[in-house]
């Protein structure tokens, strides 16, 4: 019972540790950009020893993919939490605008995401996980849509709702790369309610002015 109870202390201090870890490494990554921190720049971000470090981690790299997929699955629910609202008779423009909010939110992970897009592009072991957190937000997307009753992708050249998916996050990734140059976070929610509202609709509202 004892040895039970001490595990149990033990395994939860190491869970906090993790997450306090990846809290501090986060922002040191937004502030300085991966390939410019230390693993002791983490550490003392955070508070602990290189020891508490190893404890939970490998390497920087290891922590950085754990980052990632940490970061990147909470957004991938937060879509499929705003797109879930509606129930199954879809509200386009106010699911647009839900998710507009979660996905232009943090400027901070908009920097992390770069930079682990262009580590991916030098390993292919890297892409693929990259690779495979897009597929998950593109399903996620792709199912909700599926579940809404009478929706249809409204533009022919999208071919079906995978495609109206893929389009999504194209539109996003477009609209977040002007917004990391300009910081402009409101001009860029307006410009990605427009793109997604014109994907996602007959396109018949009146436009509004963007990039």
């Amino acid at each position: 019972m004892v040895t039970e109870e001490t595990t149990r202390r033990v395994t939860k201090r190491r869970v906090r540790t993790r997450a306090n870890l990846l809290d501090a490494a986060f922002e040191v990554f937004a502030a300085k950009g991966f390939g410019r921190v230390s693993i002791e720049e983490v550490c003392e971000a955070a508070g602990y020893s290189r020891g508490a470090f190893y404890s939970n981690f490998d390497s920087l790299d290891e922590l950085f993919f754990a980052l990632y997929r940490q970061r990147a699955d909470l957004i991938a629910e937060q879509v499929s939490g705003a797109l879930a609202l509606d129930g199954p008779d879809l509200d386009v423009t106010a699911a647009v605008d839900r998710v507009t909010e979660v996905l232009l939110l943090d400027l901070d992970w908009l920097l992390v995401k770069t930079d682990f897009l262009v580590h991916a592009a030098r390993d292919p072991k890297v892409a693929e996980t990259l690779l495979e957190h897009r597929a998950r937000l593109r399903g996620a997307i792709a199912e909700r849509l599926a579940r809404a009753r009478g929706f249809t992708p409204p533009a022919a050249v999208l071919g079906d709702i995978d495609g109206a998916a893929h389009a999504v996050v194209a539109a996003y990734d477009g609209v977040t790369t002007q917004l990391l140059l300009d910081k402009d976070v409101e001009h860029a929610r307006v410009w990605l309610k427009q793109l997604l509202t014109a994907l996602l609709t007959d396109g018949s509202g009146a436009p509004q002015q963007g990039h």
